[in-house]
């Protein structure tokens, strides 16, 4: 009897001791008071709008979904500058623009560092032909601050029917000065991958050096390329010179399909590393097309995300030598979620490696050869590259327009040139062989 009452006590002790286990077990595992709990935080948020809408002095004036809309912004705003919460007609422009043809001033814009910063002008936009610099801010849009605002909210202002007018306060970081730029919106219709002259003719040069510029990866950039090589391979071609300055990417799947142009089949060409996965995306094409041609790539701070994905990969694997200025360093992967009634999120997911695993958000890619030129240098540059845009300047400008040369195209063409005679050198002398046999 003694016994089993004693093992009776010993059996309630343990019991115990499991149940106040389990609950340290369990808070420690679980934030206090229920912070991390979904119900507990929908209802917690649903009797603050319900009091809003119902207590504030305006609040007959609001509706539940501007003040959802309005918290979605704000909380996925602090995620990081290319999250955002995108309304359906947000939405509906963010899917625009890989179609090649939109309307607006050809500026691509990104938050960075809290300012709206231009990625990139487009070429042969409004924004390209007004000598607006990738690294500018976008301080001002008609004369109201832009600080504080969603990106998807800055480029709604900017955009507009084409033909209309729209005054932009632009701060240049590396001198500090400001100017206002009043430019005429235009439909924006992409041309994405061109020869020197600005057309898709694709000559070589006396030298047997080709040149194609890829100025955003969109939905065909990948077709367009591979009629560039043919006609480069048909005349011949003995060196390449692709031009990704001023590219401020696009999709992933064309960066992928460009890359695998010059590589073996095979080969890992950008990885992806998520919360929860990690994607590899390797070369599938039928080979490197132009046989490891010497290969030279332009960069400069405008060529940003896709761009930097097929730089970073060619310097990786030692396919190409990268010349110019550090890239932009924009190197996250973002998806987006459509939502019931047509508005979405845009959400980072992932951020880009290289093939040896350097991570490109917020580092670039850094050249081989860094070439830097100024930003009047620059400005130049774009001028000569948009139709019309050096006519478009006072006559006492246009010769000192004129007169600016493109150092970092110069030097790849040297480079090339000097390439091209040493491989001629250490080629084997293949009639010397025939005759041997």
């Amino acid at each position: 009897m003694k016994r089993r009452f004693i093992f009776g006590l010993v059996l309630v002790a343990l019991l115990l001791n499991l149940v106040v286990g389990a609950k340290i077990y369990l808070s420690a595992a679980r934030p206090a008071n229920g912070e991390d709990e979904i119900q507990t935080n929908v209802d917690l948020f649903t009797d603050a709008i319900r009091k809003i809408r119902k207590e504030y002095v305006d609040g007959k004036d609001l509706t539940y979904q501007q003040l959802v809309y309005s918290a979605l912004k704000g909380a996925v705003g602090k995620l990081d500058p290319h999250s955002e919460f995108l309304n359906a007609d947000s939405f509906h422009q963010l899917q625009d623009d890989t179609e090649g043809q939109f309307g607006g001033l050809g500026l691509v814009v990104a938050i960075k560092g809290g300012y709206v910063t231009v990625v990139s002008p487009m070429a042969d936009t409004p924004g390209f032909r007004a000598g607006i610099l990738a690294g500018d801010r976008i301080i001002k849009v008609e004369g109201r601050s832009v600080e504080h605002q969603s990106l998807s909210d800055v480029v709604k202002q900017l955009r507009g029917e084409p033909g209309s007018s729209v005054t932009i306060t632009i701060e240049r970081p590396a001198t500090g000065a400001t100017k206002n730029y009043t430019l005429k919106r235009a439909v924006i219709q992409v041309t994405m991958v061109k020869d020197i002259n600005g057309q898709k003719e694709f000559p070589i040069d006396t030298n047997q050096v080709g040149y194609v510029h890829i100025t955003q990866f969109g939905d065909k950039t990948g077709e367009d390329l591979e009629v560039a090589l043919g006609r480069f391979k048909e005349q011949g071609v003995k060196g390449l010179i692709l031009d990704l300055r001023w590219n401020p990417g696009g999709l992933l799947e064309e960066a992928v399909e460009v890359s695998q142009k010059f590589l073996p089949r095979g080969q890992l060409v950008v990885s992806t590393e998520g919360r929860r996965t990690v994607d590899k995306y390797y070369a599938k094409g039928s080979g490197d097309e132009l046989k490891n041609i010497p290969m030279v790539v332009l960069v400069n701070l405008g060529t940003a995300s896709a761009a930097e994905i097929v730089s970073g990969c060619l310097q990786d694997l030692h396919r190409a030598v990268v010349l110019g200025e550090k890239t932009f360093g924009k190197g996250s992967v973002q998806m987006v979620f459509p939502l019931d009634d047509g508005s979405a999120l845009k959400l980072t997911v992932a951020k880009y490696y290289t093939p040896s695993h350097k991570v490109i958000h917020q580092r670039g890619i850094t050249p081989d050869i860094l070439v830097p030129v100024t930003d009047s240098e620059e400005a130049a540059l774009l001028l000569q590259r948009s139709p019309g845009g050096v006519d478009s300047l006072p006559e006492r400008d246009r010769a000192a327009v004129k007169a600016i040369h493109d150092e970092q195209l110069e030097r790849a063409q040297d480079l090339l040139k000097g390439l091209i005679i040493f491989h001629k050198m250490s080629a084997p002398d293949q009639s010397k062989k025939i005759a041997a046999k």
